[in-house]
């Protein structure tokens, strides 16, 4: 992988983050509301998920 690529993935994902809270604000809030009353576990659950999503496209990607 070389900077390029790496500089490449992190601007997509700076993209896709900003998505949510310039289309539609209020749900972002909301999103972040429901995900401060989640207990540790359960936070971490969704944290693993999430890479392991991440993970899957990189695979379907190669």
């Amino acid at each position: 992988m070389t900077g390029a690529t790496l500089l490449a993935a992190l601007g997509l994902m700076l993209l896709l983050e900003g998505l949510l809270p310039l289309v539609a604000p209020q749900a972002w809030r909301e999103t972040f509301k429901r995900l401060i009353d989640l207990k540790d576990g359960q936070l971490r659950f969704v944290g693993l998920i999430s890479m392991c999503g991440g993970l899957l496209l990189l695979f379907l990607n190669h």
